[in-house]
Formats: structure tokens, sequence, C-alpha cells
């Protein structure tokens, strides 16, 4: 089954409190987490709730990681979106559970995108040739 992307929702409970209430560590991890993946990062945006909780993304060329942050319940919901075959989402999985502490993580995998007209593999991106109307 050939589908567009992978997406991962990673659930990490039973986490390290201080960590997940810390927005520089927060942000480093999901940063760290994209290019041990070997994503490439395209923006950084991140949220400091007030009196705690942080909710971010990194937008990578193949796609996204988010996370939201529950110190008060050591929990973070994390999703883990990559386009194509080159990227390893289950790395930057992988990565973000020990960074966090996890004790208890769990992660479904979906994919994203299955077209059910085709049997063929996609590309990660269409080639602007593809996109020339003839």
């Amino acid at each position: 089954m050939n589908a567009l992307g992978t997406h991962l929702l990673v659930e990490l409970r039973d986490c390290n409190p201080e960590v997940l209430k810390d927005l520089r560590k927060v942000k480093g991890a999901l940063v760290s987490a994209a290019k041990e993946a070997k994503a490439t990062i395209i923006d950084v945006s991140f949220h400091e709730f007030n009196p705690f909780g942080i909710s971010g993304m990194v937008v990578i060329a193949e796609s996204h990681l988010s996370i939201h942050t529950w110190p008060e319940y050591a929990y973070a919901a994390v999703d883990i979106f990559t386009c194509g075959d080159i990227i390893k989402p289950e790395v930057a999985a992988h990565y973000l559970i020990d960074r966090f502490e996890s004790k208890n993580p769990s992660i479904v995998e979906l994919k994203r995108g299955i077209l059910s007209h085709t049997n063929e593999k996609f590309p990660h991106k269409v080639c602007d040739v593809e996109l020339q109307i003839a």
C-alpha cells in the first residue's frame, strides 16, 4: 500500500514534568528530533502558556512535527507527519521519548494520502516537468 505520507501519533505519558514545562528544552528537543530524522527544517514556532504548558511546531520540507505539553499531568502529545520515504519519523519519535524521559510511551502509525487509483510509488515531490500541461 503506497501513501503520500506517514503520520505518527505519539503519546508520551509519565514524562519528566520539569522538562515539559521548559520552553527552551521542549523547543530544542523537537528541533533536534527533526535533525536526527534528517528532515529539512523550514520554520519553528512555539508558545508557552500561563501557568504552564507549551505548544509548538517545527515545519519541515517533508511536513511537520508538533507538540502540546501538560506538565501537570507529566504528558505530551506529539504528531510527526512526514511525506515520502526518505525521512524516518520513528527516529524522531524515539528521540523524543528519550528526551522527555517518558516511562509509558505509545506510537500509533497512520498512512496518509492512500490513493486507490494507483499502485505506483509516490515521489516525495512532483517534478516541474510533470506539472506542465501538454
